[in-house]
């Protein structure tokens, strides 16, 4: 439903990122008191609608305030759609497979986002033209909302109607969650350096294998792409594997030691081997294979507060808004002061962070956790 802008330079955090943060954030819990096919419907005809603003009177026009306006709040609808995705997922789904549905979501986004959404532009670009192609988005997204209509999915859990208090209060559990349960606490702050390096090397790493090592845009364009192809594979497979041996120890093995190591290697490979080709499509697959190791956050969340999911998941999109928020703003900052290099060092240094923090998660892990562990860990989620 949205689209990531792949730009040479770093830019500057825009404030429609603050918005799809923010809406990333409500949509968890407003899924669970509104029902998430409401929201993912609402999502639709915002996004339907604020595009065709965007276009007819933004670009067309050539209405810079217009585009800013209906670019930002178009970016509300794309969190209210996946997100109130993720939790119908939850309350659907048995939870010892939690994480293995979520392989499959997130497969099918980066099947759908990073694959297709750079496939389908190159075929119709050249034949319809960049508006052309724009308008066209409309029907794919139209799309969604019709396969929406036919989808009947029964909720196992939180589903039954809620009086308006009970819905303010649930509301409110999408703040207080963050310092009520220590727990969730840590998996916000993991959360948050999961994507720190895919939102981060998009913005200056272009410039760096061109400028520095000696590739060409286009082939950068097709490592970066490789990335996307390995993650639709991987994503199910460690959601598989965290169903079977943990959650946490996927999280902490691949996820953040594997990203630590994949973050170094993607710099440091391909400028030993400057331009060539294979050594850059391997560490784009290097680090697609350990950023899928979080995966199993998706499913950890919901874990934590079985009892609100909704605010749960609202954390975990708040995490994944802020990533996306921060990201670009870290890489400018500390590539001004010291270089390429050094942004590097410190997204390994956050994922190696993230390792640590991951050790003191507790989860009650359904199918795994034994019956004498289950009063300790809630014990210690209290605090």
């Amino acid at each position: 439903m949205d689209t990531i802008a792949f730009g040479v330079g770093v830019r500057k955090v825009s404030w429609p990122d603050g918005y799809v943060a923010i809406a990333s954030w409500l949509s968890g819990v407003l899924a669970e008191v509104w029902h998430p096919k409401r929201l993912m419907f609402a999502g639709v005809f915002l996004w339907l609608l604020f595009h065709v603003m965007f276009l007819a009177f933004g670009l067309a026009e050539k209405n810079f305030a217009v585009m800013l306006a209906a670019y930002g709040i178009r970016g509300i609808s794309y969190p209210m759609f996946i997100y109130g995705f993720v939790v119908w997922i939850t309350m659907v789904v048995s939870p010892e497979r939690m994480a293995s549905a979520m392989g499959w979501f997130w497969t099918m986004f980066a099947l759908g986002l990073g694959v297709f959404g750079s496939f389908i532009p190159s075929i119709t670009i050249p034949i319809l033209g960049y508006m052309g192609t724009l308008w066209m988005a409309l029907a794919w997204v139209a799309l969604s909302g019709v396969v929406l209509v036919f989808l009947k999915m029964g909720v196992r859990s939180a589903s039954a109607p809620r009086v308006p208090r009970k819905k303010l209060s649930e509301l409110s559990k999408a703040i207080t969650i963050l310092y009520s349960n220590r727990n969730v606490t840590l998996a916000v702050i993991v959360r948050i350096i999961n994507q720190l390096s895919l939102f981060g090397f998009v913005v200056f790493m272009p410039l760096v294998f061109t400028d520095e090592f000696g590739y060409t845009i286009e082939q950068w364009l097709r490592i970066w792409a490789m990335l996307s192809v390995t993650a639709v594979f991987t994503n199910v497979l460690w959601g598989n594997v965290g169903d079977r041996i943990g959650w946490l120890k996927v999280v902490r093995v691949v996820g953040c030691l594997g990203c630590a190591v994949s973050a170094l290697a993607f710099f440091y490979l391909p400028e030993m081997f400057k331009g060539n080709v294979w050594v850059g499509m391997g560490v784009s697959a290097l680090l697609g294979v350990t950023i899928s190791g979080f995966v199993p956050m998706s499913a950890l969340f919901p874990a934590l507060e079985p009892e609100h999911k909704g605010a749960a998941v609202s954390a975990h999109n708040l995490s994944a808004g802020l990533s996306h928020f921060m990201a670009p703003g870290l890489v400018g900052v500390i590539m001004a002061l010291w270089g390429a290099a050094a942004v590097v060092w410190t997204f390994a240094g956050l994922y190696l962070l993230a390792f640590v923090l991951a050790c003191f998660i507790k989860v009650e892990q359904p199918g795994l956790t034994r019956p004498d562990q289950k009063a300790s860990l809630r014990t210690q989620a209290a605090h």
